[in-house]
């Protein structure tokens, strides 16, 4: 028989094994904005934004002083942040960008704009915003036609900052 999720679900909060508590926190903290919401000693730590009890969990308890997993291996590939707006993952990017976080990749997908780098583990991270499904791209057929076209990460910084009233901060 199949079955089909019930279209309200969501993906509720990622947990990422890490090889140093403080050094997580702080990334995803200082970087970010989250908010540490509970800390479980040394091993673990539970983030938000909004007070939400944990949009992300980080912990030490099978992996402190691990090394980064290989290329090639099985694993998460990234966890993505959606943004509400798109002057929102603007000023976000911004603060990346201002912070020296070296971006991995950007793409505009038709569906969503996004930006790519990596945490201090390695583990990939996406900051998103999606269109509206009625600007979704389709094929003849009615299919999404998602895409990997390029997308102007200083343009959408640039939009960001005018939405914030702060000076357009660009990449080097």
């Amino acid at each position: 028989m199949s079955y089909t999720a019930d279209p309200g679900l969501r993906v509720g909060h990622v947990h990422l094994k890490v090889s140093d508590l403080d050094r997580s926190i702080a990334f995803y903290r200082d970087v970010l904005g989250l908010e540490v919401q509970q800390r479980l000693g040394s091993g673990a730590a539970f983030l938000s934004a909004g007070g939400y009890h944990h949009h992300l969990g980080l912990n030490t308890w099978q992996s402190c002083g691990g090394s980064h997993p290989p290329r090639g291996a099985t694993g998460l590939y990234h966890v993505a942040f959606l943004y509400p707006t798109r002057d929102a993952l603007g000023r976000a990017v911004a603060r990346v960008v201002d912070l020296g976080v070296p971006l991995a990749g950007a793409a505009d997908h038709g569906v969503s704009e996004a930006v790519y780098f990596d945490d201090p583990d390695g583990n990939g991270v996406e900051l998103y915003r999606d269109r509206a499904p009625e600007d979704w791209p389709r094929d003849a057929t009615g299919a999404l036609a998602m895409s990997n076209a390029p997308l102007d990460v200083d343009g959408l910084i640039s939009q960001g900052a005018r939405a914030n009233s702060l000076p357009a901060l660009t990449r080097s």
